[in-house]
């Protein structure tokens, strides 16, 4: 099994910047990607942006140019970092771990003035 534990969520102004982490433990060998969805009350939750255990990297497009989805292998830790945050990024931000399908506990982001 993987468990993943997030970190990083907050409060922070328009076109301000955060950076999530997730760091997963357990069965780490067998993750072949990970990405970080996101969701609001009412709604379905959604992807923003996934890593391959190639490098290769998805964006949502709502967020292509503004968020960058990296990890750094050393730490084992996968990060989203979000810049130039709008009001509609509002949401909990969960790291999700494939083909577990594994998910983190969720963070909170909120943008607002």
């Amino acid at each position: 099994q993987v468990q993943l534990v997030e970190s990083g969520g907050g409060m922070v102004q328009p076109g301000g910047s955060l950076r999530l982490s997730c760091v997963p433990s357990g069965s780490t060998f067998s993750i072949n990607a990970m990405g970080w969805f996101r969701q609001v009350p009412g709604e379905q939750r959604e992807l923003v942006a996934r890593i391959s255990s190639g490098g290769t990297t998805t964006y949502a497009d709502s967020v292509k140019g503004r968020f960058a989805i990296f990890r750094d292998n050393a730490k084992n830790t996968v990060y989203l970092q979000m810049n130039n945050l709008k009001p509609e990024d509002t949401a909990v931000y969960y790291c999700h771990a494939a083909p577990s399908g594994a998910w983190g506990q969720g963070t909170q982001v909120t943008v607002s003035s």
